[in-house]
């Protein structure tokens, strides 16, 4: 009898990994991500800062506003969403307020 030698997962293709802030999560198993992205600009070399704002799955609902995600790319999941969020990288400081 043969023995069902089990390959590695296999890489996904080559597919897009981006990481950025959580602006929002108030809809269903959907968060909001801005990505900031830094490049000199064309004719004055000066460093311009702009930001995109992805929509992306969340199945767990796990990622809060604040946190810092990796999100990649994917199928298209609904008209805006063709991302999903694959770890939170970092979690947001919670502030606590003390009411004296």
């Amino acid at each position: 009898m043969a023995e069902i030698v089990k390959q590695p997962e296999a890489k996904r293709g080559n597919r897009k990994e981006r990481v950025g802030e959580v602006v929002s999560n108030k809809m269903t198993k959907t968060i909001v991500v801005r990505v900031e992205r830094r490049f000199p600009h064309p004719r004055y070399k000066k460093i311009v800062t702009a930001f995109k704002k992805f929509y992306a799955h969340d199945e767990k609902n796990e990622a809060k506003v604040g946190d810092r995600v990796r999100i990649e790319e994917t199928r298209p999941l609904s008209k805006l969403k063709c991302w999903r969020l694959v770890e939170v990288v970092e979690r947001a400081v919670q502030e606590t307020s003390v009411v004296a």
